[in-house]
């Protein structure tokens, strides 16, 4: 712990102590001590794909996300809460539909009511930055940048297994009959004489969370408040997505700065 002041002394403590899994337990604590790299993110609208032409002519497909309306609802402390973190409030949201104690947290902060409440984990030195009410301007996001994207996969329903998991097809001729798309056996023998927990069959498919990590930004529209995110991001047109600085990226960064082998 030499080094560290004593917020970040409880920031840690506090982590350790959580109810979290400890795989995401340890990332937190290995980012917060080692990297401190847990910066805030955006909340956007994916608007859908296009694409542009580089310098060289070479056509990049790229998806439109929408950041504006991104502003700072709460400020959370572990003196009243138990950790660092911005409580970011995304779109805007009719005051009919606002329960009264959401209106409540709206107006302390001087805001309209949002559409949706999202919390990015911080470091206390960045805290300093921030203040209850503000907008998040794009500008915190640069060209080039590697980003991580969460959002919600299309729903595709109830689906085989071909579609589902990629199965092969049984012939189509030459003697089968009526189990073209059939995925076969699903069992064995009276011994064990059941089906084994995780096997892969037919059912529910999409409409999961998802995360695509180390997209890259290729242009910045500050204008319109418009991210340029090369490749394809999870969601349909019009889903709400998290946009975070790349984790990956953060680990790499600091690993080449503290001298370690970095696996390519």
């Amino acid at each position: 712990m030499a080094g560290l002041d004593l917020a970040e002394i409880t920031e840690v403590k506090y982590l350790i102590n959580s109810p979290y899994t400890a795989y995401c337990r340890s990332i937190e604590i290995d980012t917060f001590i080692k990297g401190k790299k847990m910066s805030l993110g955006l909340i956007g609208r994916k608007i859908g794909m296009t694409r542009i032409f580089s310098e060289n002519g070479e056509s990049l497909p790229v998806t439109v996300l929408d950041v504006s309306h991104n502003y700072i609802s709460q400020i959370k402390k572990p003196e009243t809460d138990g950790y660092f973190a911005v409580q970011v409030s995304f779109g805007k949201r009719r005051a009919s539909r606002v329960s009264k104690s959401e209106a409540g947290h709206f107006a302390k902060a001087g805001l309209e009511a949002g559409s949706r409440l999202r919390e990015f984990r911080v470091v206390s030195e960045e805290l300093d930055n921030y203040q209850s009410g503000n907008a998040i301007e794009i500008s915190i996001f640069e060209i080039g940048q590697k980003i991580d994207v969460t959002g919600t996969t299309i729903g595709k329903g109830y689906a085989g297994t071909i579609k589902r998991h990629h199965f092969s097809s049984n012939r189509a001729s030459h003697g089968n009959s009526k189990a073209h798309r059939k995925p076969g056996s699903i069992g064995m023998a009276q011994d064990p004489g059941r089906v084994f927990p995780g096997k892969r069959m037919s059912g529910r498919l999409g409409g999961v969370r998802r995360t695509t990590q180390n997209l890259e930004i290729l242009r910045i529209d500050v204008e319109r408040s418009l991210l340029l995110v090369k490749g394809a991001i999870p969601g349909s047109k019009g889903n709400e997505v998290l946009i975070r600085p790349s984790i990956k990226h953060a680990q790499l960064a600091i690993e080449e700065k503290n001298g370690k082998k970095v696996n390519a």
